[in-house]
């Protein structure tokens, strides 16, 4: 039973193989800047992390959909000019992230690739968190205030060497994550985009 057990595996991989599908896990490190489109308002970028799994099918060409999960924040700081009611305001993010991308090995070797890939990616946000860093000035953004639905267009490189996967990509946001805010009176139009750097490591199963 146990040497019918390795056969067929050696089997379903040998086939993987040769149809050129890879599967595989990933990890890594983001660092992602939420703009913010208002003068007196400084945002900085912030590191998180992601992990998750990537399934590749195609040789030369290849299409290459992702799954993972990804925390990334920001921290909001209004620099109050009249120094009357300074607010500081920290957001960590968790999303399941979906890119979608479409590639080119400019090597490809049996042992070593070198790709490129560009493609579209949605990001469903599955918890939020917003902190006032200062308690005695509490600033507009609440959880409600970022979009659960984002989308974004992912492009970079990556370098395969055997069963390990490099990659570096840019991760550009398509929409607003954060948009208007309403405090009082007071309307704080953020208009944020997230923009994201990613640098990930994977080891392929199949």
């Amino acid at each position: 039973m146990r040497k019918f057990t390795i056969v067929t595996l050696f089997m379903l991989i040998s086939a993987f193989t040769f149809a050129g599908i890879t599967f595989g896990i990933k990890a890594g490190y983001n660092a992602n800047k939420l703009s913010a489109n208002i003068d007196s308002i400084s945002s900085q970028f912030k590191s998180g992390m992601q992990v998750g799994v990537f399934l590749r099918v195609g040789k030369r060409f290849f299409v290459q959909p992702e799954l993972y999960y990804t925390v990334q924040g920001a921290q909001y700081v209004f620099n109050d000019p009249s120094h009357t009611g300074a607010w500081d305001q920290k957001v960590t993010i968790g999303s399941i992230d979906v890119p979608v991308l479409l590639g080119f090995n400019i090597v490809n070797g049996k042992t070593i690739k070198f790709r490129v890939d560009l493609g579209p990616a949605v990001s469903f946000v599955t918890n939020k968190t917003v902190k006032d860093m200062n308690p005695d000035w509490l600033g507009p953004l609440t959880k409600s205030s970022i979009n659960s639905l984002n989308w974004y267009i992912q492009a970079g490189f990556g370098l395969d060497f055997w069963l390990l996967t490099l990659d570096l990509r840019y991760q550009g946001g398509l929409n607003e994550m954060i948009r208007t805010v309403q405090q009082g009176s007071q309307n704080w139009n953020f208009s944020s985009k997230n923009n994201i750097f990613q640098l990930s490591l994977g080891f392929k199963i199949l």
